[in-house]
């Protein structure tokens, strides 16, 4: 088969905040991470899992942040995350009862409850509720490249006031990566695709080979690339920069002009959490006492029409449309790959980056269609191949040097997501206490005991506080209070520390509150801050 056309890099971008919340026996926003595992990452492990069953080969990218690598092995979220499925498998098992004499909504009930079963026996008996080892297992097996992130997605191009900041991002993510899968990372997914020149020293510095930017950063670099974002770049670091299509990534991520718009998909904003008399989710919602989605949504997108006038969803339809539509997404980058290498006069890549929450959370269908694409492409096509990103940059060596420009994705490209006039008084106190931490290092180079603990959770409290969730989702004007909240109990929490460390009177039993309640990073060396390894 002739696949020497050009290549198709897929990549997913996982990332959480990490929230724990241990003091409280529910906690909404806890309810983040169990909807992407049921939602997301289940389903993205047994899509790959089935295409290795199978024989059917394929190359994903993807990273898995640290944050959500915490939350991944915590024992708390574990147990949370059993529960959850188990409330839910109760709640659907009731819908099932209650609607089997609905000829519309009784089998989406019941798809639900089938789905709901299989997902918990995935986590509980399969995975043994390690989701890491799943990843880990599927990276060794050959299809997966996991690459990481920020440590806690710091946006390091508002953090570069204190190169030490930048560099703890880094060198924390990529041995956080090391611990959990056993490898170095080669590739990282700069948070929010921030770049800035010169970032790149710091991740040559721990062995990391490439990362992407979004395609103005290398439609403005300098030099300009011969072959735009259809080749990468290296910097002069050595480090490989590569370029995001955008017409692939709008095919796929845009909800209005592209696929997870469709009439058959199943929508989103409409919930049983909201639809039920409240005493039919009082068990689901229990002890909040408040209404919240539940994932079973019995509606599909039907078109422009309100929420009480969607259609009912039809699973085998909207699976149907998702193959569908793996068939034209592949059959429109056979178009463009054969245009590319004709007026490049090279072998092309094309790189489409997405979050990993589009595929199953936000777009239910979105594993379908990864496994539809993979499984077509494999047998229906000779124009390309699926690449992970590291292996192209071994079979294509040589690239043009140039330095990207500075940029992010995101509304505009520049950052204003992040930093705005909602925000923007989040990063004096970052740079505040980044300043601090480098004081703290020098005037405790090799603290022992206690001391030594309360400065790694200094450390740990400092990460947590750059986490860039927070300036997103104050500017989007969601659960504006928490974020806000996290801020502040961060900073303050630091700024405690830092006090009791210095006047040498720390107060180990709230330490130790502190190091259960934010528990990333176990192996965290505080003289991250001053370049220790």
């Amino acid at each position: 088969m002739n696949v020497s056309k050009g290549t198709l890099a897929m990549v997913l971008h996982a990332h959480l905040p990490f929230v724990k919340h241990p003091e409280y026996e529910d906690f909404l926003e806890e309810d983040w991470y169990f909807e992407a595992v049921a939602e997301t990452y289940l389903p993205l492990l047994d899509m790959m899992e089935g295409l290795y069953d199978d024989h059917v080969p394929f190359s994903l990218n993807m990273d898995v942040s640290p944050t959500l690598a915490a939350m991944m092995e915590d024992p708390h979220h574990a147990a949370r995350m059993t529960r959850y499925l188990d409330r839910s498998l109760d709640l659907a098992q009731r819908e099932t009862r209650r609607l089997q004499a609905d000829d519309e909504l009784g089998p989406v009930a019941d798809f639900y409850l089938q789905r709901l079963g299989h997902l918990r026996h995935l986590y509980v008996e399969r995975y043994g509720c390690d989701l890491l080892g799943a990843f880990r297992r599927m990276m060794e097996r050959g299809g997966l490249e996991l690459m990481t992130c920020g440590a806690t997605h710091g946006l390091l191009p508002a953090l570069r006031r204190n190169p030490e900041a930048v560099r703890a991002q880094v060198r924390v993510a990529a041995a956080d990566h090391e611990r959990h899968f056993g490898r170095r990372p080669l590739g990282i997914w700069l948070p929010e695709c921030g770049y800035y020149e010169g970032v790149e020293r710091f991740l040559a510095d721990e062995g990391i080979r490439w990362f992407i930017v979004d395609s103005h950063c290398l439609r403005y670099a300098e030099p300009t690339p011969a072959h735009g974002v259809f080749a990468p770049v290296f910097t002069p670091s050595g480090v490989a920069a590569f370029g995001r299509d955008g017409e692939s990534s709008k095919q796929v991520w845009s909800s209005k002009e592209g696929y997870p718009g469709d009439a058959y998909y199943r929508e989103f904003y409409r919930d049983q959490g909201y639809d039920l008399p409240f005493d039919l989710v009082r068990d689901f919602v229990q002890p909040t006492g408040y209404r919240k989605p539940t994932g079973l949504k019995y509606y599909r997108i039907t078109g422009d029409v309100k929420l009480d006038q969607k259609a009912p969803y039809i699973p085998g339809a909207a699976r149907d449309r998702a193959a569908e539509h793996a068939g034209n997404f592949m059959f429109n980058r056979e178009r463009q790959i054969e245009n590319l290498a004709d007026s490049l006069g090279r072998a092309p890549i094309v790189v489409a980056p997405y979050d990993a929450e589009l595929f199953g959370h936000w777009w239910y269908e979105g594993p379908d269609f990864l496994g539809f694409l993979f499984r077509k492409a494999a047998y229906d096509q000779d124009v390309f191949r699926f690449t992970r990103l590291s292996d192209y940059l071994r079979d294509n060596p040589t690239q043009q040097v140039a330095r990207p420009a500075t940029g992010s994705w995101g509304d505009k490209g520049y950052f204003e997501v992040w930093i705005n006039e909602a925000n923007d008084y989040v990063y004096r106190h970052l740079f505040h206490l980044a300043d601090d931490m480098t004081r703290l290092c020098d005037e405790y180079p090799e603290a022992e005991g206690v001391r030594r603990r309360a400065l790694n959770q200094c450390a740990r409290e400092l990460l947590l506080a750059q986490a860039s969730d927070w300036p997103f989702i104050i500017t989007t004007d969601t659960m504006v209070d928490y974020a806000h909240r996290r801020v502040r109990e961060h900073v303050l929490r630091f700024t405690r520390l830092a006090d009791q460390v210095r006047r040498d009177v720390v107060d180990e039993s709230w330490l130790g509150t502190l190091e259960f309640r934010d528990s990333v990073f176990p192996g965290i060396d505080y003289r991250v801050y001053r370049g220790h390894p």
